[in-house]
This record gives structure tokens, sequence and C-alpha cells, in this order.
């Protein structure tokens, strides 16, 4: 639900007056404003179709082009041309819509589709960290082949930075929900994008996004809720006026709500086991009476579904009342970015927008409930039971709200400090104390965050078992370290460092993909002046130390908040929060520790300023080549230790490179993430679990010792060398390492891939139970494997995919409701092809098994949609996954990780783009049909995982429903009646040493 959010502020587009009407005829008629812009303006603009706006400051390195305007109706619009970077500008007819046949849905079938605009839509790209928290900065396994294979798979197809995109920021979010509504808001944002009076078809968005290789998205926060898309630019002035019938007339129909309830609600389901919004939540109840911090955002079934209509609400008239109060012109900013002209793209945008009504309503405004954490119940220390196995410490101070002093940024001043791990740091200190292993300051400018009531500053301290036994005297090192920054008072030399390091990296800066950037200004607008739109959220502009100083005095022990996080404090957690369930204790803070605070205690000296930086960037120039500039990495020096890549950027001519070296030792096995498939297909692989268990019967020095030693003595070490660095420099990199590291080559070879098993041909069931105990989350995925294919083969199972993914989503998630992540995936498994389907569903909700038999007839039912494909639907897809292929990479890191990818997986073909484009030219209809036929045919190698969540319909009757802890074993479960005559595996080991093992191979050709 949550994105990220900025808080509102005064130097946002020009307002109405507060309550001042505009037109008569109500919320259906659009406002006029005066006109901006002179008729000698408008003269020397239509000179220069492309002039931007000189008021906006923008890096030296950003060749677009930038204009904002507001509409009659009082939207606010930024435009971004990125002409520059074409080599031909378009005419604005062949912008216009030339396909309109094309939009329809491929077969007549579909009219009746839906799915609304997700806001975690997963695409179809293999994604296998999903099990993974976001937030989570210790959850770094090991890179393993598959994962970097799929990683770089997903940026070729994603391909933004050259796709046109849009997004529109509505100043209102769930700070506006109903008393009686919680969720609303939110539930909305679901619902807007179900049809609109202009393009009735619940599911055409999406579909024609699809189809012409764009996406969407949209989040829901305090003061904020935000949509954006992308596709390819031909399509991208339909794609606006598809998109704004969303905000000038959306359907919302009756029959979507309680489909479009049990997204909500699973999304709720699957935001549960995470620590961090559980944190957000407790802290949200503490809030004084009346503030909004105190509502439930989220929504769920119980407060959108069951509670209204227990209280005769009508929850649709409820809903378009919602739409009608707040999803007004004046209250909107959008952005667009395309190659177009300004010029084209404000006249799309006038004739497009200016229909979005304007009531006349002042905004919502809550910058009156200042101080909500000013009470008693906030300055206390709470005891909280985590789901994941961790001990930490957060302390947390709720201030007056900083959005206004985002020129002088002294919340980013302060955790550059506190998060500081150099000599004389709080990390360093708590280092060598054995207390911690981890810091974190700051505000991260979530809604939670920072808004227009307050602002949060945090400071969360990963802890060892040790230091959580010592966390007062933790506690007591990070406010030592406050109390010597409150002393010094505010240091110019370091907030002229930081600001050197900021200014530099945006003079430098990297161009964003579109879709990123445009999400990013369009909250931008609602906080900066016109001038700062793209550097108030980067750049420090102004040194006012009293400013700082007034934030670093507010940060004393009496005023904080001290939360934590234990599986250790279980028994004497009896309190539970009400929507996420969480386990946790309150009590006053010691009393000797208050006493000491509340005291003049002595600081430590241990603890100081960082040292001068004298490590700064100075020197910008670009180095003369020694080298012949060449179009993809070469290998410049190889040795029996090893080898280094090379290639001088000759395209982005900016002072950056990298340097990446790849450590090859026939001793590590990569290791697995939770997933229980590769675990099955990749031979040798280590679980998470066998880790944890192995760790848990003793790691000692001895044993590390031997084998670091044994790790260094026999290595052939790989490295890429690519940006402003010469030939010479690039040599001696590998030198220096070979040197350093004092090591023998390998005597042999050493692949870099799994062997994967060979499936046979019959439908497997693999079937666990989840590792959170109380976690109704389960997740069903069905796999089907193709084997070692060639190239032309991995761009057929792409463009199936492609095809797949909007009908997949329509018919399990829209239709039949079974989960909030429903997606198909293109699988490259070592080397390895095939594809398979997820849905996220809940065990209170579904059985899994009666879940991979809906997934069963999705498939027969896609089946059927395949033979009906027309010739130019099929062309349509295949120019649209050509289009995002032939997409330039849009900075240096991009191009980078390509290479290193093909580095890192040993194949070196570093230009498969062009092979695939190759490769997708010449398939045919008929072969994308038989391509999927013969996965479905009688020798179909399937295998269903389920990782089964903790509910009623898995037959649990006493779920936990504090969702405590973590389960260290596999627990294997048998099949029930949906699946009972299904082969089904018992332990993975004794069933994968029977199954043959398929050679190493590259998909290369």
């Amino acid at each position: 639900m949550s994105g990220k959010s900025k808080p509102l502020s005064s130097c946002s587009c020009p307002e109405l007056a507060a309550g001042q009407r505009v037109g008569a005829g109500g919320r259906g008629a659009a406002a006029r404003l005066p006109q901006e812009e002179s008729e000698a303006q408008g003269r020397g603009r239509r000179a220069h179709p492309s002039l931007g706006d000189p008021a906006i400051v923008k890096s030296p390195s950003d060749p677009k082009h930038y204009r904002y305007l507001m509409l009659q109706n009082g939207l606010c619009a930024l435009l971004i041309s990125d002409a520059n970077n074409m080599d031909s500008v378009p005419s604005e007819e062949s912008s216009e819509w030339e396909d309109n046949d094309e939009t329809e849905i491929e077969t007549d079938e579909d009219d009746d589709s839906g799915a609304e605009m997700d806001e975690d839509k997963e695409n179809y790209e293999d994604d296998d960290n999903d099990g993974d928290d976001e937030e989570d900065p210790n959850n770094s396994d090991d890179m393993e082949m598959e994962e970097l294979t799929e990683k770089e798979e997903a940026k070729k197809r994603s391909g933004t930075e050259k796709l046109s995109a849009a997004a529109l920021c509505v100043a209102v979010g769930s700070f506006c929900d109903p008393e009686d509504l919680p969720g609303l808001a939110h539930f909305l944002e679901h619902m807007v994008f179900m049809g609109s009076l202009k393009y009735p078809d619940e599911n055409g968005f999406d579909a024609f996004l699809k189809k012409h290789g764009g996406s969407d998205n949209a989040s829901t926060d305090c003061e904020r809720t935000v949509f954006h898309f992308d596709i390819q630019q031909k399509y991208f002035k339909e794609a606006l006026d598809r998109w704004a019938q969303f905000f000038i007339h959306p359907l919302m129909i009756r029959d979507a709500i309680d489909r479009e309830v049990e997204a909500v609600d699973s999304e709720y389901q699957l935001a549960r086991p995470s620590d961090a919004n559980r944190r957000e939540l407790l802290l949200g109840s503490l809030a004084r009476p009346g503030h909004p911090m105190k509502k439930f955002f989220w929504g769920n079934a119980e407060t959108l579904k069951h509670e209204p209509k227990k209280s005769n609400t009508d929850i649709y008239t409820r809903l378009r009342d919602f739409w009608q109060h707040y999803y007004s012109a004046h209250y909107m900013n959008v952005v667009v970015q395309s190659k177009e002209t300004l010029d084209t793209l404000e006249k799309w945008v006038k004739e497009i927008f200016s229909q979005i009504p304007n009531n006349g309503l002042p905004k919502p405004n809550f910058g009156h409930l200042t101080q909500p954490f000013d009470t008693p119940e906030f300055y206390k220390l709470y005891r909280v039971v985590p789901i994941r196995n961790v001990h930490s410490l957060s302390i947390a101070w709720g201030l007056p709200p900083q959005e206004r002093h985002y020129r002088v940024k002294p919340l980013h001043y302060i955790s550059w400090l506190v998060g500081h791990e150099g000599k004389g740091s709080v990390l360093s200190f708590l280092r060598k104390k054995f207390w911690a292993l981890a810091l974190y300051g700051g505000n991260g400018e979530t809604g939670f965050e920072q808004n227009s009531t307050y602002s949060i500053f945090s400071i969360s301290v990963t802890l060892t078992d040790e230091g959580y036994e010592h966390f007062y005297e933790v506690a007591h090192v990070v406010f030592q370290y406050l109390k010597m920054l409150q002393k010094r008072g505010p240091d110019k030399r370091i907030w002229e460092e930081i600001q050197k390091i900021e200014a530099n990296e945006f003079y430098f800066q990297d161009q964003a993909d579109p879709i990123d950037y445009v999400e990013s200004l369009c909250e931008n607008i609602h906080i900066f002046c016109k001038e700062d739109f793209l550097t108030g959220d980067q750049l420090l502009l102004e040194y006012k130390p009293e400013i700082i100083a007034d934030v670093l005095n507010q940060l004393c022990p009496l005023r904080a908040n001290l939360v934590l996080l234990s599986a250790a404090s279980e028994r004497k957690c009896h309190l539970k929060e009400r929507w996420f369930g969480t386990q946790y204790s309150v009590e006053d803070i010691d009393k000797s520790w208050s006493d000491l605070w509340a005291s003049d205690f002595q600081l430590n000296q241990d603890l100081h300023l960082p040292e001068e930086n004298k490590y700064i960037a100075t020197d910008f120039s670009l180095k003369a080549s020694d080298w012949p500039d060449t179009e993809h990495p070469v290998k410049i020096l190889s040795t029996h230790h090893g080898c280094v890549w090379y290639k001088k950027d000759n395209k982005f001519k900016i002072p950056k490179a990298y340097i990446r070296f790849h450590l090859i030792s026939p001793l590590i096995q990569q290791s697995a993430k939770r997933d229980v498939r590769s675990l099955i297909l990749e031979h040798g692989k280590w679980s998470m679990v066998d880790r944890y268990r192995r760790l848990m019967k003793g790691l000692y020095t001895e044993s590390l010792s031997s084998f670091v030693k044994g790790f260094k003595s026999h290595l052939y070490v790989e490295g890429l060398v690519q940006g402003n660095f010469t030939s010479r420099e690039s040599k001696d990199f590998l030198n220096y390492v070979v040197l350093k590291l004092q090591f023998l080559p390998l005597p042999h070879p050493c692949p870099v891939q799994f062997r994967v098993v060979d499936l046979p041909n019959t439908h497997l069931l693999c079937k666990v139970k989840t590792l959170n105990r109380g976690d109704a989350n389960s997740e069903v995925t069905v796999y089907y494997q193709s084997g070692a294919r060639s190239l032309r083969e991995y761009t057929l199972m792409e463009l199936l995919v492609m095809h797949m993914e909007e009908p997949c989503f329509n018919f399990l998630r829209t239709k039949q409701t079974l989960g909030y992540h429903v997606y198909p995936t293109c699988r490259n498994t070592s080397g390895i092809l095939g594809f398979s389907v997820t849905v996220t569903t809940q065990a209170t909700k579904n059985n899994s098994e009666f879940v991979d038999k809906k997934i069963e007839e999705f498939l027969l039912y896609f089946e059927g949609k395949m033979r009906l494909l027309t010739e130019k639907a099929f062309r349509t897809q295949v120019s649209a996954l050509i289009h995002i292929k032939e997409c330039e990479d849009s900075y240096l890191g991009e191009e980078v990780d390509r290479n290193w990818n093909e580095i890192m997986t040993q194949q070196y073909l570093f230009d498969r783009l062009a092979h695939e484009v190759e490769a997708l030219r010449s398939v045919t209809k008929s072969d994308l049909v038989d391509w999927f036929q013969a996965h479905r045919g009688k020798e179909r190698k399937a295998l269903s995982i389920h990782v089964v969540g903790f509910g009623k319909q898995e037959g649990d009757s006493d779920v936990q429903q504090s969702l405590l802890g973590e389960i260290y074993q596999l627990t294997f479960l048998p099949p029930s009646s949906y699946m009972k005559n299904t082969s089904y595996i018992r332990d993975i080991r004794n069933f994968t040493l029977m199954l043959n093992l398929l050679p190493y191979h590259k998909i290369l050709k």
C-alpha cells in the first residue's frame, strides 16, 4: 500500500482561495484560471518547440527540457521532453493513435475481463526474492546463477529508460479515511482503475499497456495517492487519454467491489509478516486521540466488507462520494516524459487533462495537528516480538514537520553523522564492544515518517546477543553521541563536505528510468518551489546552523521512544496490536537510566566527529584512451591466475567507472534463497534451512581460519573494468588483486553453474509448511521444465509469458480472486529453460491444491486463447518485445550490469540482445502456439511447489495469530483430496538422487 511519499509544503502550484467555487456547474464544470503566458512569450516558444523553463534548475548532465504550467482547471503539469536523446523527433501526427482497432483485446471473449491497476503487480520476469522483506538490509543471500540471469532479463525487459511515462499525484491519502471505513483511500486507488465511461472495459487499460510493452503501478500513502505508467512512445497519447479517464469519469462498478476487497485483504495479509510494517502501525497507535496516524490505513475485508454490511453502510456510495470530494483537479499534479517536443506535450496535456473536474473545495489540511507523539505513552520502552529472529533497538523522536527546511536538510546532516561508521562513530564503538552489527539513522521520507504534522527521526541498531543484554548501555552510547553533537553545534566543514558529495552526484547523475523519474517528480511538485523541483530532494542549498541546532536539541533521551525487538521478550509481551497482531509490552524507562539521562551525564571520549574527508573527488577529467574503441568488453589480460575484461566508455563520457572482480573457488557452492523450486532443481544447492542448522551446530575460529586458508589457496579471478579508466590501469587492478591475495591458480576450470535435474515426464507435487508460525500466506507455483534450449527458443518463452501475463492476472486474480500476487514467469535455471505460474493466497481462504487446480483451469483457458490468436495481435506483441530489447542503456551502470552478467555466467555473449531481436524477427505465430502446446502435452514435465500457510483451509484449527517466530526445518505435507492422485515429494535430497542430471548448458545460439 505505502509507497514513498513526501510531506506537503507551501511551495506547490498556485492555490485557489479556500472554499472558492469555480465555474457554475459544480464538479462537472472546469475552473478557469488566468493564463500564465503572454502572447509574446507564446510566439517565442512556438519558434522553439522544446524551449524549456529557465527557472527550473537542472543538472548540467541532464539533456532533457522541462516546462511547468497550470491548466485552467487548476491541475499543475510538468512536461519533460527528452527529444535530445533521439535521432529524430517524431511528428505529432506520427504519434497519434495509429492502430485504434489494434487496441481491442485479442478475442471477443475477453471483453468482460477485469483487472485494476495493481500497486505491486508482478511482471513476467523471474524474481526469486519473493519471500524477502524489502526493508531487511541483512537479507543478502549470495547471488546464484539463476538470480544473475533473471536480474538481467528483468533489466532487458523493463527497458523503461526509452519508454514514455506519466505520473499523477493526488494530494489526498489515508489521512482522509472516514473513521468508520478504515482503508477507503487505499480501496479507491484500486477501484478507480476498473473501467471508465469512455473506455468501459474493466481490464482495457492494463491490456493496452501489456500489448505495447508498458507497465503501471500505484500507491497510497498518508497524504498522497500516486498513479504512474509507461509505454512505447508510439502509443503514449492514447495511453494518456485512457489513463486520464479514470480521473475524469471512472465507472467503479458495484459488481467489482467484493472482488477487489479480496485483493485489498490479500495485500493486507501479505503485509502482516513485516517487522517494519508492524512497527509503523504500533507507533501510529501511540499518537494523540483524533490524530489520523491512529487510523488503520491498509484496509481489509473486515473494515471494507463485513463491518459495513453489519452497519448497512453502502460502500459503493461512500466510494463515489470520496472520489467526488477528493479527486479534484486542483489537488493534482501530473508529470509526463516523452521524446515529443514540449509544445506537443503541452497540447496533449491541455487537451486531455483539462477535462478533469475541479470541485472548488479547499484541500484537506492536517498541519494544525502538530506534536502528535508528545504523549506519556510515546516516551516509554516497548518490547516487541519480531517476525524475524533478530535483536534490534530502535530509538525514535517525533519532531515538528521538517519539509519546509528542505534547502538546509537538517535531518540529512544529522543522519550522516549518526550513520558514520569510521573512527569515533557510534557503530565503531559498539562493534568494539561486540554489541552491534549494524546501525541506521535518519528519516525514510515515507508518509509515516514525514508528513505535514510531524517528522520522525529514528536510530536503529541491530544487536548481537550480548548487545541485547546491554541494550540500555547501547542507548546510552547513542545519547552520548547526540549530546556531543549538541555541545559542539553544527559543523560547517562537515555540512559542506556533504554538500560537495551530493553536488558531485547531482552534476554527474545517471538518467533515471522515466517511470521512476516522473513518479518522484510528481510528489516533488507538492513540496518544492519551482526552481527546486529537480534539486530539492538532492542538494544541500543553504547552510543555516540555527535550524540544524534546533533539531539536534530536540533529540534528547527523555523525549525518545524505545522499541526493543527480540523473540526473547515473548514471555513478557502480553499485549497485542489489533490489526497486525504484534505482541508487545510497555514499561517505563528503568529509573536508574532515566535519572542518568535527566542529568548532565558525561560524554564518551571515544566518540567524536569524523575527520576531514580527503577522498571527495575533485578531478573530473576524462582520461585519454590507450585502447581502440570497442562496442563490447574485450579480454585484455589473461593469466593462469585470472583475466580482466575491459571497455573504455565512449558513449556516456562521464568521469565514472566500475571495477568488479569474481573470485571463483571449488570450495564455494552458491547459496540458495528461500526457494524450494531451485533447491529441487539445482544439484548440490544448500537451502537456507540447511545453512541455519549447520550454523547452529557451532562455527569455530579454527574452522573459519581453515576455510579462509583453503579458499585463498587456489582461485581464479575474473574481472571487468568499464568506464573512465585506461587499459593499463585495468591490467594493474588484476595484478593488484593477485598480489594481495597470494593464491595459486586452479588446477582445473571451475564451472560457475549448477547442474539441473531432469524432471520426469509427469506432474509432481512438493508441499511444505511455511517457515513463519501463524503466517496465513501460501504461495503456489506450477513450474514447467523445457530443457536445454537455444536462444531462439528462449525468446519464444519470453514471448509466451508476455502473452500470458494479462490473461493470467485477469483469470486468477480479478475473476477468481485467489490472491494479490498473480504472475507467470520465464525461468532460466542455470541455463535450463522453463516457465511457471505463481499465485500468493491465504490459507484462511483457499487450500493450496484448490489454487493449483485453478492454475490448471487457467492454462486450459489460455490454450483456447492461443488457438484464437490473430496474426495482428501476435505481431503487435513481437514488435513490443523487440522495441524493449532495442532500447539503449540510459546510463553506464545498466550497460555494465549487462556485461557483468555475461562474465559472471561465463557466457560472454555481450551482444545477446541483438541476437534475441534477430531471433524474434524470425518467429511465427504457429511457432509460438506449437511451443506452448509442446509443454502441455503428455510428455510434460511439471512441478507444483506449495509453501503452505496456517489457516482453516489447510486444516489448522488453532492458528497462532501472533505470527510468531521462524521454523528452521522443512515440514513436508502429503496431498489432500484435490491432488490425491499426484505423486508427491517427501524428501528433496532422496528424490533428486533418483533423477538424472542434465549437462551444463549455456544459451548462446
